[in-house]
């Protein structure tokens, strides 16, 4: 029987190692996390969790009882020296761990400002895991002056979240408008003006040359050599994923740990799923970071360890919770040329369309645009745009046309 070690004990990770079990591996399952604590959520942590309405124990994924019961042997605060890809061994300091098969679930890494423009002193915070929000908690205190430097959705929660805390807020973001990278110009606009309504000072095409302070940060200096003093700085500028282990042990990197359909690297012995890995989709090579995908793309590579032989087709949704604005979305939307809109003031949806081809949908406070859109991609329909924009259309006859 063999021995499957995984390293990553997120919820990638999490998921894999249930997954075997649920689907009868009986063999030695080895999960390995870097951080003290067994798997956790990460969404809740910069919103309910920073804000005192959700305790630690509430993020976990499963009790300890889970990994005992189902035999899984959770090793957490260890750190993975290297990968032996010859002598099939995951070295950790003093341990050598043998596996027949190995996953790589190690996610992703906060991207953090250079020391050179003070991206070191205390006070700067990312927002990634538990030790980093149980770090800046102190920070989050009625009139503290805050500065988010970035304007995509870890910038604009931690925001939101600030000014929710009381905070005078200060948001910089480089690119000419928030949300550039990832969103329509009506949806930058929509979540532009939610913040600025909440009193957020947003700074769109505005850099940060450098932090300010000794012991600790207490300003910094924007384009135009304007300085504002802050208290704490939360930076908000993206993630890449964890592929130094797996480029120690010279697997294939293409933004990402480069696999294939089914989830295997370049080594048959050694999988990767989650936001560590690329794949290839819709003849592109792809990376997601969304809370669902880290599921679905694990559960297909645990069923592909054990011989399922199954391409992984993801369907990709992602959320964000803003004061009372709950956005979904779903699909990929890059290369759009087209936005309809559907609704209006804080209930609108934005749909997107490549050509004749629906391509996703960004829906504001609207559950029924963003169900209704999501179903439609996976049955692969397009909708026609005109019966969207059409307030008198029911959405669920869409399905049938």
């Amino acid at each position: 029987m063999d021995d499957i070690v995984v390293i990553g004990a997120g919820q990638a990770g999490a998921s894999l190692v249930a997954k075997l079990r649920k689907e009868g591996f009986s063999g030695k399952i080895t999960l390995i996390g870097e951080e003290p604590a067994l798997p956790y959520e990460r969404p809740p942590l910069s919103k309910a969790y920073l804000m005192g309405k959700v305790g630690k124990e509430r993020l976990y994924l499963r009790p300890e009882s889970f990994y005992r019961e189902n035999d899984i042997e959770a090793l957490t605060g260890l750190h993975v020296d290297t990968i032996d890809r010859g002598g099939q061994l995951v070295i950790a300091g003093d341990r050598e761990i043998p596996y027949d098969k190995l996953a790589l679930t190690t996610g992703s890494v906060p991207r953090r400002l250079p020391a050179a423009i003070g991206g070191d002193l205390p006070g700067v915070h990312t927002v990634r895991s538990l030790a980093d929000v149980d770090a800046m908690a102190p920070a989050f205190r009625d009139g503290a002056r805050a500065l988010v430097v970035g304007g995509g959705y870890i910038g604009l929660e931690a925001a939101a979240v600030a000014r929710q805390s009381g905070m005078q807020v200060t948001l910089v973001e480089m690119a000419d408008r928030i949300l550039q990278r990832v969103a329509s110009p009506e949806t930058s606009d929509y979540f532009r003006k939610l913040h600025e309504r909440h009193g957020v000072d947003i700074r769109e095409a505005t850099g940060l040359h450098r932090l300010t302070g000794e012991d600790r940060v207490t300003g910094a200096v924007l384009t135009g050599d304007e300085e504002v003093p802050v208290d704490v700085v939360i930076v908000g500028v993206g993630i890449a994923p964890a592929v130094a282990l797996a480029e120690a042990c010279e697997l294939a990197i293409e933004n990402g740990i480069k696999a294939d359909a089914q989830g295997r690297t370049t080594d048959d012995r050694i999988w990767a799923a989650g936001d560590c890995a690329s794949f290839p989709y819709k003849g592109k090579r792809v990376r997601l970071e969304s809370v669902q995908n880290a599921i679905d793309q694990a559960e297909c590579v645990a069923q592909n360890m054990l011989g399922a032989g199954k391409d992984y087709r993801p369907y990709p949704w992602f959320w964000s919770d803003q004061y009372d604005v709950k956005l979904q979305i779903a699909g990929l939307t890059a290369g759009y040329d087209r936005i309809v809109t559907r609704g209006e003031g804080d209930q609108v949806a934005f749909w997107y369309y490549k050509g004749d081809e629906f391509l996703g949908v960004d829906a504001m406070n609207d559950a029924r645009s963003y169900m209704v859109a999501k179903r439609m991609l996976e049955m692969g329909k397009t909708p026609d745009p005109e019966a969207v924009a059409n307030p008198e259309t029911e959405l669920k006859t869409l399905m049938r046309g």
